[in-house]
């Protein structure tokens, strides 16, 4: 059996472990992330942003509800737990703010605040590697569409301390910035991905952004998941809020051959579902050892489909049942165990591992939450110029 085979039948493989349990109010669950283990021990802690406002946290393997952190009037967009400290979690806001929490301490108080300038609204963001650098994006307002950067150094020992960015981006994309990745190995490369249909990967180390920018690739449809893949995750890929995918290889730019690997206009005509159907995607997840891009995708219902991406095309590798009662809207993979994190509709947070036999007296909820924050859906703009900003934009150091 080939590597690919065994990580397709391991994924075929996963059930329920763990369920979380509802809480007294329940809300989307919109993403998730989990802390990052040091010295290669098991990962602590999950985090969840909702669509109640507020981020959760959880035990990793027992999800046992531990904290809960909110910002209210604002909306909360995206969880990330730094790369060096698994006790730092950060979240973007609305009211143009990145948000810092450190879950050691008993404080509802951000230990950090981020903040922007006066017209920024954040709806996505990411923090490189070396947690030295945090990048956010913003909704357009009026002209003007930015990427926001600070320097994220001295969390830890800093005091409700607030930031002031250290530049933008404000040329490269001309509308909301829905998603943004820093790369997982290089922690001066980032991608940007837009609802006008671009996906830019920036070298953050130049001095300007007309040189920081490397590539441009169109997805000809607004953005809704951007990643990175391949061997040195050289590859990046995107999708699409009418279920497109798109999959460059940027490592082409300087030769002869084609940057693009595969661009399917609508996947849920592209994959063969037997007896059941393909709604929409959640998002995509790299599997290192396998060398593969996988996808995830998924019924209004709440069954999750897993798909195997090549060059020559997608196709099924198999459907997780009996989980989620409504759509799935977030998810984390852990390549340690094999294991994968979903959150839905239904407020219920679910560990699914290969083999696994659920011991939770928890059942399914039948139910479908109405959420107070809609998916943000908007038919990207045709033009391919953004408006001039005044803002001052500087090289950015991630040494």
């Amino acid at each position: 059996m080939t590597a690919v085979e065994n990580i397709e039948e391991q994924l075929a493989s996963l059930r329920i472990a763990k369920r979380s349990t509802l809480s007294e109010e329940p809300a989307y669950l919109l993403d998730i992330d989990v802390s990052k283990p040091a010295q290669s021990e098991n990962s602590c802690f999950v985090a969840v942003s909702c669509s109640n406002k507020s981020i959760r946290v959880y035990n990793r393997e027992t999800l046992n509800f531990l904290r809960e952190y909110s910002s209210h009037p604002g909306i909360l967009n995206g969880v990330r737990f730094a790369h060096t400290c698994d006790s730092i979690v950060f979240s973007a806001c609305s009211d143009g703010t990145v948000k810092c929490w450190d879950i050691r301490l008993a404080t509802q108080k951000a230990v950090q605040i981020f903040s922007g300038y006066p017209s920024n609204v954040f709806i996505s963001f990411d923090i490189n590697r070396n947690d030295l650098i945090i990048c956010a994006g913003t909704e357009k307002v009026e002209k003007d569409v930015f990427l926001v950067f600070w320097d994220a150094r001295g969390i830890t020992n800093c005091a409700s301390a607030t930031k002031e960015p250290l530049g933008v981006y404000s040329e490269s994309h001309n509308d909301d910035i829905t998603k943004i990745c820093f790369h997982p190995i290089e922690p001066n490369l980032v991608v940007s991905g837009s609802t006008d249909g671009l996906v830019n990967a920036f070298d953050i180390n130049k001095d300007n952004e007309d040189d920081a920018l490397i590539s441009t690739c169109n997805s000809d449809s607004s953005v809704s998941f951007i990643g990175w893949s391949g061997k040195d995750y050289k590859q990046v890929y995107c999708m699409t809020h009418d279920e497109g995918f798109c999959w460059w290889d940027i490592a082409q730019l300087d030769t002869e051959e084609p940057i693009t690997l595969l661009h399917v206009l609508d996947v849920r005509d592209a994959v063969c579902v037997e007896n059941d159907s393909l709604h929409y995607l959640v998002g995509g997840l790299y599997h290192e050892k396998a060398d593969k891009l996988f996808l995830l995708g998924g019924t209004s219902t709440g069954n999750i489909h897993l798909i195997s991406c090549g060059t020559d095309g997608l196709s099924l590798v198999g459907t997780l049942c009996g989980g989620h009662s409504a759509t799935v809207r977030s998810f984390c993979w852990n390549l340690t165990d094999e294991s994968l994190l979903t959150g839905g509709e239904d407020a219920q947070l679910l560990l699914w591992k290969p083999g696994a036999v659920e011991r939770s007296l928890a059942k399914k909820a039948s139910m479908k939450i109405a959420s107070s924050v809609q998916k943000r859906v908007r038919v990207h703009n045709s033009s391919s110029k953004a408006g001039k900003s005044k803002i001052l934009k500087v090289g950015i150091s991630t040494v």
